[in-house]
């Protein structure tokens, strides 16, 4: 074997992924077709869950430091969700993803991992023992695995044939990256009569500290091919249109691009010895800001267990509770960004059916207890595992509460990239000693009642005591002693 494993695209999905595999001791190579890393801000939201991955791997005070990334309320196809401000220990935050490339980029290299650029692979052969990538010149690489983290036109879900059902687009709208005038006197999401509409969510500053925006436009006039360039001249008339003449100036447009509402998802995350994540496993219109963070969020669930699987102490059938256990996840997120798409009514077809749909939806969005679902939904923290256990104990299956343990917090003690076992009696030491290679131990632990958490800040037991063993056996395998 050249490496242990090789990760095809070095968007966020696959720098986190390669960040877990560092942090398990696990060699991997990590390959991108393009020449240089992209310039543009593809997405601009990081979810709470996504960020309190960042704080257990010791990456969010770091990546906070690099910018001014404002906090912001979350919305839900544009409708605003003010009780939710706060609500989680990380608030959602404008962090544009170039900016969480670059940083990746250097903390990686800092480890000595270095992005393979101008690597465009061209073909896949596995075998019962591993995989062979071939790259553009022919060279070739052998791993015992490969991930597929290449975005949503996958070379490497092209090669392995893999279906990948689902809805061609329908509608077309304008991303945009702006420099804007007058911004405070309108509101993030705005509608006109005619059935356009602008969606504005900032982006901190560029390098000369400036405010930036992203701004999305739709409506009948911008519904076209995909491939049609945006000018700003359509970008100009499209603010002018929804927020009124002299409201709000362009100053500069620094990039844009249609986007779509097509929503596909792969029917397996897993082949064989070839794993798909982020977008090469599921695509959908970039509303709520979602895709990127159920992308990074895959690479989090997948990389320990990959690591696992190399250092021999996977238990059976732990490589396949990745597909298990991030396609429902997929799936949910995929329900619930067709459903914004709709009720934003994209096209802007102004259908009395979308309207009425909309005026109830918004209504029922006043309730405190639609706005915390929805708001659990959007940010990651109330997706939950269907782990062992989960029917009977509301932990199971849920990020970790961060719970402070004197010393330190609990996500302190996940940045080994190992297992952890609150123990707040002391009861489960002799236990825990039998699996310390692979889970730290915090005795007297001030947490409500014990539990065990999984690398990826998962609780995968909680409370009932008979049962602990059968959770350190069914997720860190066999004890390395007796």
């Amino acid at each position: 074997m050249d490496t242990d494993v090789i990760i095809v695209g070095a968007g966020p999905t696959g720098m986190m992924l390669a960040n877990e595999l560092r942090v398990a001791g696990v060699a991997a190579v990590l390959a991108d077709k393009l020449p240089r890393r992209s310039e543009l801000s593809r997405a601009g939201g990081v979810q709470s869950r996504t960020q309190e991955a960042f704080d257990q791997r010791g990456l969010l005070e770091p990546l906070l430091a690099t910018g001014t990334y404002p906090a912001g309320t979350a919305h839900f196809a544009g409708i605003t969700l003010p009780l939710t401000h706060d609500r989680h220990r990380q608030p959602w935050r404008s962090i544009p993803q170039v900016n969480i490339e670059a940083f990746f980029e250097r903390h990686l290299a800092a480890y000595g991992i270095h992005v393979r650029r101008d690597h465009e692979l061209t073909g896949l052969t596995q075998d019962d023992d591993g995989v062979t990538a071939t790259f553009g010149g022919g060279a070739r690489i052998r791993a015992r695995y490969v991930v597929g983290a290449d975005g949503a036109h996958s070379t490497v879900r092209s090669l392995l044939r893999a279906d990948f059902p689902g809805r061609s687009a329908s509608a077309t709208l304008v991303a945009a990256d702006v420099r804007l005038r007058g911004t405070d006197k309108v509101d993030t999401h705005t509608w006109a009569e005619d059935g356009h509409w602008a969606a504005l969510f900032p982006l901190g500053t560029d390098t000369q500290g400036r405010p930036m925006h992203r701004l999305a436009l739709g409506g009948p006039q911008h519904s076209l091919p995909r491939e049609t360039p945006v000018t700003e001249d359509e970008v100009r008339t499209g603010i002018r249109t929804v927020f009124g003449p002299h409201r709000v100036e362009l100053l500069e447009l620094c990039y844009g691009r249609r986007i779509t509402n097509s929503a596909r998802q792969a029917a397996d995350y897993r082949h064989g010895r070839v794993f798909l994540s982020g977008d090469a496993a599921h695509i959908h219109l970039p509303v709520g800001a979602q895709g990127m963070n159920t992308g990074i969020q895959d690479a989090l669930n997948l990389g320990w267990k990959l690591g696992a699987a190399i250092h021999g102490w996977a238990p059976d059938g732990l490589l396949d509770t990745y597909h298990a256990e991030r396609h429902p996840i997929g799936a949910a997120v995929l329900r619930n960004v067709q459903t914004q798409g709709l009720l934003m009514d994209l096209d802007g077809s102004r259908s009395p059916d979308i309207v009425a749909t909309k005026e109830l939806f918004t209504a029922l969005a006043q309730l405190p207890e639609v706005q915390f679902h929805l708001d659990d939904m959007l940010s990651g923290m109330g997706f939950r595992y269907a782990l062992p256990g989960a029917e009977h104990q509301p932990l199971v299956g849920l990020p970790a509460p961060d719970v402070d343990l004197g010393s330190a917090r609990s996500h302190e003690l996940l940045r080994s990239g190992h297992g952890l076992l609150l123990d707040p009696s002391g009861e489960f030491s002799e236990v825990a000693a039998l699996w310390s290679d692979r889970v730290n131990h915090a005795g007297k632990a001030a947490a409500t009642e014990p539990m065990l958490i999984r690398p990826d800040g998962y609780v995968c037991w909680a409370g009932d005591p008979t049962v602990l063993e059968s959770a350190l056996h069914h997720w860190f395998g066999k004890p390395a002693q007796r």
